[in-house]
């Protein structure tokens, strides 16, 4: 069963002119950098943590429709979103993907197998999971995104989510990806941030995409 927690947007793209400009807003407004098949760095400066699927646009583009409705969440510290599917097959992390838009930095977490639930929340610092210990990496604002169940290593106890556990992005506002640990059943992935900003989680077959306003 579907359980949700959310905050919606004060405003939407459609009556901008009419509400005001809202720092709680994320507005798709142009096509996003794209990355090379195989990872690395592209020519802008937008890299992967891990190999990238054919069609790179089929993940970070704008206007792809999303599965379900986005979740919302604003800048204010106690703004959340939870969406517990009460169990079921583990996903499987097999990337983390990110690239800028015109208004809004996204992140796209690539899945393979079931249908994750997941939790994010604004969190004064990130920690390793499990042990608590604070990781070194400095931001303006950290969002903390949790999935589960899920797993990030294979059954021979490999990683499938290659590099890190930082990743650099400099982008409009999310400067690293940090990789928080696998405890559990439970991913966690840090975005650092320069300032906290309005979000929306989306459901799409075989990924999670986090966008986040500049």
């Amino acid at each position: 069963m579907r359980s949700r927690a959310a905050v919606p947007f004060a405003c939407l793209v459609a009556v901008l002119t009419a509400c005001g400009t809202s720092s709680d807003t994320v507005v798709p407004d142009r096509p996003p950098a794209r990355a090379p098949s195989g990872g690395g760095e592209a020519d802008d400066g937008i890299s992967s943590g891990g190999s990238w699927p054919d069609d790179p646009e089929a993940d970070l583009d704008a206007g792809a429709p999303p599965d379900r409705d986005p979740e919302s969440g604003t800048s204010s510290s106690n703004s959340e979103v939870h969406v517990d599917y009460g169990g079921g097959r583990p996903a499987l992390v097999t990337a983390v993907r990110y690239a800028t838009h015109g208004t809004y930095d996204r992140v796209v977490v690539n899945l393979k197998g079931g249908t994750p639930g997941y939790h994010v929340t604004w969190v004064d610092r990130l920690v390793q999971e499990g042990s608590g210990k604070p990781i070194d990496v400095s931001g303006g604002a950290y969002l903390q995104l949790t999935i589960f169940p899920a797993n990030a290593r294979d059954r021979h106890g490999r990683s499938t989510w290659s590099g890190g556990p930082i990743y650099r992005a400099d982008l409009g506002n999310l400067n690293q990806v940090v990789r928080t640990g696998e405890v559990k059943g439970r991913v966690g992935i840090g975005l650092v941030l320069d300032r906290q900003a309005g979000y929306q989680v989306r459901e799409r077959p075989g990924r999670l995409t986090v966008d986040v306003a500049h």
